[in-house]
């Protein structure tokens, strides 16, 4: 007989010895390397493309005039993220039915292929309209692979690493993303340098996208050979052993049931995109079409700055496991809204030294959220709607408010021709930010992540892990209200 509404024990959610996940470090090393690969692949992609969009305009919209030429390339660069939720939300919840290895597997293979037609695809003079609606369909699947790419990355890392390392192994991840956009600024440049600009035009671009097929290879060599995440096989292996097995959570309960989950996701990715896609995608430009310095000087400043932000990256990830990600979170939130106007004054000083310190300041800042969001934001999520709420939510907000920074700025400036647009719109997204954060976000650094028990890398830990535990998992409480609104809806159906 059912018991009636309201008189249901609660499920307590505790550790218990046999629960704890014990992983070996050599694998998660192997998971950090093979993800972060990946996402190198990805950024290399959106280097090239950035540094090769006149290049790409000449050969792919020669039918139109200059100016035109540029809109075109970079409306085709755009469009790519209106498709980036899609993918995000498709390969999301196949990620958390089928499992992250897979997916991740699939997105890779995808984007490969996607990169290397780009090399591959005749010019206008030869196919006509043709070539530029080829182009479109291979930017449409790159950014459909995308989708799915970053996301499940971020929690392939997060669930494969013990809780006490996740911040410094997960920030790897955003190593991967500097070397890749390095790396093709870096290629760009050279080709450049050895080819001369008629060889760039003539054959000397499809370099770079070729070179996407070997670094695809590597990289599903070595995720083909890692294992799935602990904490995805350890929720199917509970699974099977319930005698009545769950369903997969649908679309529709992901939204009903986790909406907290995805606003928090939506608030974090936003001031996130907003200062990264300022920082390293719009500041180029900015450099040279609005303070007048040469393309060579303002990229060369640029990729300085990246490879500085690398060790910082690393640092602030092994910190974020010893003092919290929150609170790390919270100092760069502060010191972006304290010094971004002061390090655009110094940037539009004129002075070399005093641009690239104005520069390093924000890049600063930027690599000590980036350090900490790789760990973070899967923590957002309970393990059964990880991969799909965080690739959905991260893709929306990245579309909306990443991909728009620049235009944004560039049109705002445009409008009032103040130069210190940037450094507001910065300060804005960190205010909003920064109440977020501390009001509502919880430090999750060191803890078990949502609907996982905890995860170390010696056996001899889980004895002391249990004594710390001795109540309920922190997410207890929260994952008996998800139960009970799922319980109160099944009882009106």
């Amino acid at each position: 007989m059912k018991q009636e509404k309201g008189k249901r024990k609660k499920k307590k959610y505790r550790v218990h010895k046999d629960d704890i996940t014990v992983i070996d470090a050599d694998i998660a090393k192997k998971a950090v390397v093979a993800t972060a690969l990946g996402n190198a692949m990805e950024w290399f992609d959106f280097g090239i493309y950035s540094y090769l969009v006149v290049i790409i305009g000449q050969v792919f919209y020669s039918g139109v005039s200059d100016s035109a030429q540029l809109v075109f390339s970079f409306g085709t660069f755009a469009v790519a993220f209106l498709v980036r939720p899609i993918g995000g939300m498709f390969f999301g919840m196949l990620g958390d039915r089928l499992g992250r290895k897979k997916i991740l597997a699939v997105t890779l293979i995808i984007m490969s292929i996607a990169t290397l037609s780009i090399g591959l695809i005749p010019s206008y003079a030869t196919l006509g309209i043709t070539a530029p609606i080829l182009l479109l369909c291979a930017r449409l699947v790159q950014g459909f692979s995308a989708g799915g790419e970053y996301a499940g990355a971020m929690t392939f890392i997060a669930e494969s690493t013990p809780d006490n390392r996740r911040g410094f192994m997960a920030s790897g991840l955003e190593v991967g993303t500097l070397v890749g956009y390095i790396a093709g600024a870096g290629l760009v440049t050279l080709l450049t340098f050895i080819l001369g600009s008629d060889k760039m035009l003539d054959w000397g671009w499809r370099v770079p996208f070729l070179i996407a097929a070997p670094i695809g290879i590597i990289g599903l060599y070595l995720r083909n050979h890692l294992e799935e995440s602990p904490a995805f096989a350890a929720m199917e292996e509970k699974k099977e052993e319930e005698a009545e097995k769950k369903p997969h959570v649908s679309l529709k309960e992901l939204f009903l049931y986790h909406r907290r989950s995805l606003l928090m996701c939506l608030v974090l990715v936003f001031f996130y995109n907003v200062i990264d896609y300022t920082v390293l995608t719009y500041m180029p430009s900015h450099l040279t079409a609005v303070l007048g310095y040469g393309e060579t000087k303002g990229l060369l400043f640029i990729v300085i700055v990246m490879f500085i932000m690398i060790p910082i990256v690393l640092a602030i990830g092994y910190f974020g496991d010893r003092i919290g990600n929150k609170r790390i979170i919270q100092v760069s939130l502060i010191g972006i809204i304290l010094l971004s106007i002061p390090s655009f004054l110094l940037i539009g000083s004129g002075n070399n030294w005093l641009v690239f310190l104005g520069l390093l300041i924000l890049g600063a800042f930027l690599a000590a959220i980036k350090a900490t969001m790789t760990s973070q934001l899967p923590s957002l999520f309970f393990t059964e709607v990880r991969y799909g709420g965080l690739a959905f939510t991260y893709n929306i907000s990245a579309s909306l408010f990443g991909g728009t920074a620049p235009l944004l700025i560039a049109w705002l400036i445009n409008l009032t021709a103040n130069q210190l647009v940037p450094a507001f719109y910065l300060i804005l997204a960190s205010l909003i930010g920064i109440v977020v954060v501390t009001l509502f976000l919880k430090n999750t650094s060191g803890k078990p992540l949502r609907g996982s028990p905890p995860a170390v890398t010696e056996d001899h830990d889980i004895k002391q892990v249990v004594e710390d535990l001795d109540e309920e998992l922190w997410w207890g409480e929260e994952k008996q209200k998800i139960d009970k609104k799922i319980e109160e809806t099944n009882t009106e159906k």
